[in-house]
């Protein structure tokens, strides 16, 4: 372990990115969210839509998991889960969360924080018909980040729902799953740059207009 860790501080890279000003990122934090999201997707970063979803429990402990982003509104952005799940019933003690983007290609990362709240369910439900249909059968027979036997118990639950949709598309959307919508109050968008003096542009909400800083990196 002490040969991984002796390894792990010998690595050294230098970071190379572009210039980040409070003049050059956009007004607007979400246009500058959906440039960079843009970015990632020309220089075929994998899975350029995967964010980093953190909340806290009724416990007071954290836990982080890779959701994906799906939507957006004027104020906030969307992820779809199961609303028993970890997540969502950490979300209903505490909807306060914090959101990372990680791009390591582009040498850029953007932090969020905000509150979640439920979407209607019949924008959950609209946006559960358009998915694939091996992942609505997915949705139904998991009972997300419950306990299970085994792979076999999951892949028999499957097959189950799946026999009995048959033929029958697009499958109904659960009462449990469905979207949240993060209301964002801070944007920070970090570069990374030589020498360690990365850039750090942060938003923040101020009486419903964004007042920009620039962070010690």
């Amino acid at each position: 372990m002490d040969e991984i860790v002796n390894y792990l501080n010998s690595v050294r890279r230098e970071y190379a990115g572009q210039e980040l000003t409070k003049d050059s990122v956009a007004e607007n934090p979400f246009k500058q969210l959906f440039s960079w999201i843009n970015d990632a997707v020309n220089a075929q970063v994998l899975d350029p839509a995967a964010m980093i979803l953190s909340t806290v429990g009724s416990d007071n402990k954290p836990s982080a998991r890779t959701v994906l982003i799906r939507g957006q509104e004027e104020n906030g952005i969307i992820f779809y889960t199961n609303y028993d799940s970890k997540k969502g019933q950490d979300l209903v003690s505490n909807p306060y969360v914090a959101i990372t983007f990680f791009w390591v290609e582009l040498d850029r990362q953007i932090l969020i924080t905000g509150r979640a709240e439920k979407i209607s369910y019949e924008a959950s439900q609209k946006y559960f018909s358009n998915r694939p249909k091996e992942s609505q059968i997915s949705a139904i027979a998991s009972n997300q980040s419950g306990i299970v036997k085994n792979r076999k118990s999951l892949e028999d639950a499957y097959a189950a729902i799946e026999e009995k949709y048959k033929g029958v598309g697009p499958l109904p959307c659960p009462e449990n799953w469905g979207g949240f919508l993060v209301v964002i109050d801070s944007f920070e968008f970090w570069q990374g740059r030589p020498s360690r003096l990365h850039d750090r542009i942060r938003y923040t909400k101020e009486n419903n207009d964004w007042k920009l800083d620039r962070l010690a990196p």
